[in-house]
C-alpha cells in the first residue's frame, strides 16, 4: 500500500505533538498521545525500554540532560500494511548551546484508540 494523504496527516499529527508539546516543554505527559501503551525504544547504546510509563521516564530524563531545546521530523520513506506504518526518516535536535545534532530513525505506527501511535522507535545520530 502507498501512504495515503490522511495516513501521512495521522502521521504528520502525531510526530507535530513530539516536536511542539514534548521537546521544547519537556512535558512527557503528551507521551500518551504519541506512544502506544506497550511501545518499546531502542535508543543507541542502551537497552531496550519497554511500556509507555517508562518511555517517559526515559524522555524526562534525556531531553534535559540532552538540553534539546527543538527537533524536527522528516520522513523519508513509508510502508503501510493493514495496521501497521514503517516509516524511516531523518531528525534534527536542536541543543540549548546552539549545537545541532542529526538522527536517522526508524518507526513502527500501530492504532491505538483510534490514532496513529509509535509502537516501535530505534534511531541513531548520523555518522
Amino acid at each position: 500500500m502507498t501512504l495515503s494523504p490522511e495516513l501521512a496527516a495521522a502521521m504528520k499529527a502525531t510526530n507535530t505533538i513530539f516536536v511542539n508539546e514534548v521537546v521544547p516543554t519537556r512535558d512527557v505527559s503528551h507521551l500518551d498521545r504519541v506512544y502506544t501503551r506497550d511501545a518499546r525504544i531502542l535508543p543507541p547504546g542502551a537497552p531496550v525500554i519497554a511500556g509507555r510509563d517508562a518511555i517517559k521516564a526515559f524522555w524526562a530524563g534525556g531531553i534535559a540532560a540532552m538540553d534539546c531545546i527543538s527537533a524536527t521530523l522528516e520522513t523519508v520513506h513509508a510502508e503501510v500494511s493493514a495496521d501497521m506504518i514503517a516509516e524511516i526518516g531523518n531528525a534534527v535536535l536542536t541543543l540549548g548551546s546552539g549545537a545541532t545534532v542529526e538522527v536517522k530513525y526508524v518507526v513502527v505506527w500501530k492504532q491505538e484508540d483510534g490514532a496513529w501511535k509509535w509502537a516501535i522507535d530505534m534511531w541513531s545520530p548520523v555518522a
